[in-house]
């Protein structure tokens, strides 16, 4: 980042920040740890609890079912640092005043993180060509899969960097972030619709359910890419990065 910034277009500033939050994932070796323990938990839960042997089904279904969850606890870890980092160690007055827009800043570091997970999500590829070679799926339906997996990833990361911008304590980040995220989540859990039919009328569940990011998920996971579903994760992330934006102007001098 240089005071040449002014002179380069949205996307090179946006670049400009993206490549060096990037890097930074890699600067130390939480992101090899990060990157391990994702593919160790997503092959556990694939293979071992969700059985995808003993299935006799050549498809990902249990890699897609538990990836979610999986999500909850990995992505708040990778999100909790983007800006409570920076306001904890006062760097975040010197960002600020960079010849970079606000928004520069936070669609760069998003876009950083976006990719590391996104990475995280290619490692799981082999996943494909193992289901591939033990039968004949439906190769769209896991392509459609992975799309909602990436899309969802991106849903979490921006309320994880939104919360992250509202606090100074990674720890707090990461817990709200967490807490956020599975409220989102359990709003379009099976399990957790079933109980709340006892006590709320169908119309207020169908509405809640709508609203959740499983429910978008799910049915993307089943193969079928309707507009609706990409459309809610994609406004969905820019919504929570334009509150992003907004919190850190008003916090900016705090």
């Amino acid at each position: 980042m240089n005071a040449s910034a002014p002179t380069l277009g949205r996307c090179a500033r946006i670049h400009l920040v993206f490549r060096r939050e990037f890097r930074a994932y890699f600067a130390t070796p939480l992101a090899a740890v990060f990157l391990v323990i994702f593919l160790f938990l997503a092959g556990l839960f694939t293979f071992n609890i969700g059985s995808l042997y003993e299935r006799d089904q050549a498809d990902l279904r249990p890699f897609f079912q538990f990836v979610p969850w999986l999500f909850l606890l990995i992505l708040p870890a990778v999100s909790m640092r983007l800006w409570a980092d920076e306001r904890r160690t006062g760097t975040i007055e010197l960002l600020v005043t960079l010849p970079l827009a606000l928004s520069d800043l936070v669609l760069g570091k998003f876009f950083a993180a976006w990719a590391f997970a996104i990475v995280a999500v290619l490692l799981t590829l082999p996943f494909w060509v193992t289901v591939s070679w033990l039968g004949d799926p439906d190769h769209g339906a896991l392509a459609s899969g992975y799309l909602a997996t990436i899309l969802l990833a991106g849903f979490m990361l921006s309320i994880g960097a939104l919360i992250s911008a509202s606090t100074k304590n990674q720890v707090i980040a990461f817990v709200l972030s967490v807490a956020v995220c599975f409220i989102i989540l359990l709003l379009g859990y099976p399990a957790a619709l079933d109980v709340a039919r006892a006590f709320v009328p169908n119309g207020v569940i169908e509405a809640l359910a709508s609203t959740s990011a499983l429910t978008h998920f799910d049915a993307l996971m089943r193969g079928v890419i309707d507009l609706r579903d990409v459309l809610y994760f994609g406004l969905g992330i820019a919504l929570f990065l334009w509150l992003n934006t907004t919190v850190i102007d008003w916090k900016k001098s705090d």
